[in-house]
């Protein structure tokens, strides 16, 4: 298989598996809003990072400055305050760094 279609089909499975932490972690938070809102968020989380990381480059500052702006987009998407997107932000971190632990798709052999 072409190296550019594995890239990007690794990068849909990576962010589906994102939509569906994000999903269920809303819900567990309760949270009404539908996969949609989740595959979105996760869609945001990447663009914002990827230009905050262009612009500034990678490092503390950049992953603050990204942070926060995908906490203020949480906020937007589900109608949530500061506290609870940021808590909502820190569980779905943890979650996503355990199953990133077992199931690598980003990285590996190509």
């Amino acid at each position: 298989m072409d190296l550019t279609i594995t890239a990007v089909l690794m990068f849909i499975i990576a962010l589906i598996i994102s939509a569906v932490i994000i999903y269920v972690i809303t819900k567990l938070f309760g949270e009404t809003e539908d996969i949609k809102t989740a595959f979105l968020a996760a869609i945001i989380g990447t663009v914002i990072y990827t230009i905050i990381y262009f612009i500034i480059g990678q490092g503390l500052i950049a992953a603050f400055i990204a942070g926060i702006v995908w906490l203020i987009a949480l906020q937007k998407l589900y109608t949530i305050g500061w506290v609870k997107s940021l808590i909502i932000a820190v569980v779905i971190w943890i979650i996503t760094s355990i199953v990133g632990w077992f199931l690598p798709v980003l990285t590996g052999p190509v």
